[in-house]
């Protein structure tokens, strides 16, 4: 009897601490299953069409839509407010022969270019919006930001694409139009609106038009006058027709020294309509009983 007492209060302290360790279990596994979210991080692409808006293309014709693409990483801080860094790719271009305008027929200019932008931009939503949840499924927002973008604008002739920037069309390679020089970077302030709903927990569409607005007025390279064929003797063949490709009726060409060949009032803006699919990774809160509260951390499966 007395063997059978001492071993029975021997092996109590060493129930009692497996029962308080598969509680605590018991516990910390409710904790993580009841707190189970999405995270705030999203990763995706978006993909659409781009086009521009300048000297050449004024009363905002669509004619020549190209294609843009995008790599987007997006941190939602709550449910109305994201930020995004975004990287876009589009084409541009655009003709004076789409005019109806007879100045723009004569003048005959086109160009094309590869536009590649980095880019923040900030979300509004004008709606909770959270993924997975049935009530908080849609919402509008507008967008705004601001980027960099590297640009080329080309054009062909006999065949062969040429860099108008170093052809130096509006005689930015002499010295008394030296304030007519350009580089290919510029910056840009996208502004816009869309639509986001999630399709499946974690699964996010959205639909957004972003106008950029530049401080450049070159995307097309044409922004002031000409300056006369007189200054392309010493050019390429190819630097005297692109400057001024305009033919009359009776063979001349209207490109004298100081006629308009753009306009100085407003800048040039490119923008894109694309539809962008982003996930977001699902995660849980891991409990820390530091100093005796719980804290959390997200880890994502």
């Amino acid at each position: 009897m007395t063997t059978f007492l001492f071993i029975k209060i021997s092996i109590l302290p060493f129930t009692r601490k497996i029962i308080s360790v598969l509680s605590l279990f018991i516990i910390v596994s409710s904790e993580i299953s009841a707190q189970e979210y999405y995270s705030g991080w999203e990763y995706g692409g978006g993909v659409g069409m781009g086009h521009y808006f300048g000297d050449l293309n004024p009363n905002w014709g669509l004619k020549e839509p190209r294609v843009a693409a995008s790599l987007v990483i997006k941190k939602n801080f709550n449910p109305y407010i994201s930020l995004s860094g975004t990287i876009t790719y589009t084409k541009i271009g655009y003709k004076d022969s789409y005019a109806k305008n007879e100045f723009q027929q004569m003048r005959n200019l086109q160009f094309k270019s590869n536009i590649i932008e980095a880019s923040v931009i900030s979300e509004f939503n004008f709606f909770w919006f959270e993924t997975g949840k049935s009530d908080k499924k849609y919402t509008p927002f507008i967008a705004l930001g601001v980027g960099a973008f590297y640009y080329e604008p080309l054009a062909y002739y006999s065949g062969k694409s040429y860099k108008l920037r170093e052809l130096g069309t509006e005689g930015q390679k002499r010295s008394e139009y030296a304030d007519r020089r350009y580089n290919n970077l510029g910056i840009s302030f996208p502004v816009g609106a869309g639509f986001k709903w999630w399709i499946k927990p974690g699964w996010n569409l959205s639909f957004a038009i972003l106008n950029r607005f530049t401080l450049n007025d070159y995307l097309d390279d044409v922004s002031k006058t000409y300056v006369g064929i007189e200054n392309f003797q010493n050019n390429s063949m190819a630097a005297r027709e692109l400057q001024d490709r305009s033919i009359l009726t009776n063979g001349d060409k209207i490109g004298y020294n100081g006629k308009k060949r753009g306009d100085t009032s407003t800048k040039d803006q490119f923008f894109t309509a694309q539809l962008t699919l982003t996930i977001q990774l699902r995660t849980y809160k891991c409990p820390n009983t530091e100093s005796g509260l719980w804290k959390t951390s997200d880890v994502a499966y």
